[in-house]
C-alpha cells in the first residue's frame, strides 16, 4: 500500500482540484452544491491522495451514502464455483434490504490491494462500513480500519477482543471436533486434512483442533496440507496423500469444491470411495449432494450468516458504542455415502 509523508487534507484536495475547500467538503459528504462531474473528479483525487478524515471530524457526523463494502480476496473465476460466496452475498443483500442500503463488492488479488481498497473507500466516502471475511492473527486490516474509524464487522471463528471490530462467528474448533469425532467413531485412525491458506484464522484453528482430537482420542497424528482452495491444488494434495506408503483411510477438505476435486482424483487413481478412503467436507452445497457418492459435510446456513453480518453492521452504524460479537448458528453434520468404516 502506498504511504505518504503526512495525512492528506481538504486543502490538498482543493489545491489539486483547483476548487475551494467547501466544494471539496460538499463532494466528500454527498451534499448538494457541486456538479456530479466535479464531485466525481474530487472523489477520484481524494482516493488518489488516500485522504482519510480525522476521527474528530467523523465524530461530528457526516451524511450516509447508504452503501457498505465487501472486498473479496479470491480469484474471480473461483467465486463462480464456490456456493459459499453466492449464499453469503445473497444473505448480505437480504440483511441490507430493509434499510435500502446497497452493496459495493470489489475483487482484490492480494492483502495489499484489499488494504488499498478500504483506504480508497474511506477517503472518497464511498461506503458507510465494511464486512470482512477470512480474519488473520494480528490482522493488518483490523488495524487499518480502526485507524480509519471505519465501521466494520468481521465473519470469523471466535468473538473479538474488547476494543476490536465485532465478529459474527462460528466456533471452527468445535466444528472440527464434531467432524473428527464422527470419523473416529466410524473407526478411522489415519485421517488427513486438505486445508485452506495457513494465514487464515479458521484454517489454523481447524488444523490445531484436528491435531488435538487425534492426540486425545489415540489416533495417528493428522497431516494437514495447506492449499489455495482451488480444485487443482486439492487434486494434487489428494494424489500425494493416496500415493504415500501408508495412505489415510479418510480425508477431510476445507470446502466443497476441494472435496469434489479430491473425489475425482481418487476415482481416477482407482481408489474406491468410501471402501478404500472416506471423504468429508467442512462446507456443504448442492454439488456435494449431487456427486456420487454424495459427500459427508458440515451443513451451515451461509445465507443466514451473511444476513446476520449485514444486520450487525447496520446496528454498528446506528450505535455510538461498539456492538458485541454475535454467535451464528453452528453447522450440522450431514452423514452421506462418502464415509463408512475403513476397509479391514
Amino acid at each position: 500500500m502506498r504511504t505518504h509523508a503526512r495525512r492528506a487534507t481538504l486543502a490538498d484536495i482543493a489545491r489539486t482540484a483547483g476548487v475551494s475547500k467547501s466544494a471539496v467538503s460538499f463532494a466528500l459528504n454527498g451534499r448538494p452544491g457541486v456538479s456530479e462531474a466535479l464531485r466525481e473528479r474530487i472523489l477520484a483525487i481524494a482516493a488518489e491522495l488516500q485522504y482519510r478524515p480525522h476521527s474528530a471530524a467523523l465524530a461530528l457526523g457526516r451524511s450516509r451514502v447508504d452503501v457498505i463494502g465487501l472486498a473479496l480476496n479470491r480469484p474471480a473465476r473461483a467465486l463462480g464455483t464456490e456456493a459459499f460466496f453466492a449464499d453469503l452475498i445473497s444473505g448480505i443483500q437480504a440483511g441490507l434490504s430493509p434499510t435500502h442500503t446497497g452493496l459495493q463488492m470489489q475483487i482484490v488479488s492480494s492483502l495489499e490491494e484489499e488494504l488499498d481498497a478500504y483506504a480508497a473507500w474511506q477517503g472518497a466516502h464511498r461506503v458507510d462500513g465494511v464486512i470482512l471475511i477470512d480474519p488473520r492473527d494480528d490482522d493488518p486490516r483490523i488495524r487499518l480500519l480502526l485507524e480509519l474509524g471505519m465501521p466494520a464487522v468481521q465473519i470469523g471463528s471466535r468473538p473479538s477482543p474488547d476494543g476490536s471490530i465485532p465478529s459474527v462467528w462460528i466456533d471452527d474448533a468445535e466444528v472440527s471436533r464434531t467432524l473428527f469425532t464422527a470419523l473416529h467413531e466410524l473407526g478411522h485412525r489415519r485421517i488427513a486434512h486438505v486445508a485452506g491458506p495457513e494465514e487464515f484464522e479458521h484454517t489454523m484453528l481447524r488444523i490445531s483442533a484436528l491435531r488435538e482430537c487425534a492426540e486425545r482420542l489415540g489416533a495417528e497424528p493428522i497431516r494437514s496440507i495447506p492449499t489455495d482452495y482451488s480444485a487443482e491444488r486439492a487434486e494434487e494434495a489428494t494424489r500425494e496423500l493416496l500415493g504415500s506408503p501408508i495412505p489415510p483411510t479418510a480425508i477431510v477438505y476445507d470446502n466443497d469444491v476441494m472435496a469434489v476435486a479430491g473425489l475425482g482424483a481418487a476415482q481416477e487413481l482407482g481408489v474406491r470411495v468410501p471402501k478404500d478412503v472416506s471423504i468429508a467436507s467442512f462446507d456443504d452445497s448442492v454439488m456435494a449432494r449431487l456427486v456420487r457418492p454424495s459427500i459427508t459435510a458440515l451443513t451451515r446456513d451461509t445465507f443466514a450468516l451473511g444476513e446476520l453480518a449485514a444486520r450487525t453492521l447496520m446496528a454498528q452504524l446506528a450505535s455510538d458504542a461498539p456492538v458485541a460479537s454475535v454467535a451464528a448458528a453452528a453447522p450440522v453434520l450431514s452423514l452421506r455415502s462418502s464415509t463408512k468404516p475403513p476397509h479391514a
